[in-house]
C-alpha cells in the first residue's frame, strides 16, 4: 500500500502525480467495495465535486471481531448489579 511512498527511482523519491493518486485510490476503494455483501451508497455532490460513501452499519470484517470493550463492561456491570441485588434480598 505504501510502496508508492517508499519506492525509489534512481536514488530519488518517486513523486506521484495527481492522476496516479486518484487512480490508485479508486482502485483500492473498488477492491474493498467488491468484497462487500451489502453494498454502500455512493454519492457525488455536484456543487462541491466531493464523493461520499455511506457504509452499512456493520462491515464484513467487523462481523468477525469481538464485541467492543464497552459492551463487555456493561455486561459485567449488569451481572455485578444483579449479584448485589440478590445478596441484599437474601440478607433482608
Amino acid at each position: 500500500m505504501f510502496k508508492f511512498l517508499l519506492g525509489k527511482v534512481g536514488g530519488k523519491a518517486k513523486i506521484e502525480k495527481q492522476r496516479d493518486t486518484v487512480a490508485r485510490a479508486l482502485e483500492e476503494l473498488n477492491s474493498v467495495l467488491a468484497l462487500m455483501g451489502d453494498k454502500p451508497i455512493v454519492g457525488v455532490n455536484l456543487n462541491t465535486g466531493l464523493i461520499s460513501v455511506e457504509l452499512p452499519e456493520q462491515m464484513p470484517d467487523e462481523a468477525l471481531a469481538l464485541p467492543a470493550p464497552e459492551a463487555v463492561e456493561e455486561t459485567v456491570k449488569d451481572v455485578v448489579e444483579d449479584v448485589v441485588e440478590d445478596i441484599k434480598d437474601a440478607a433482608a
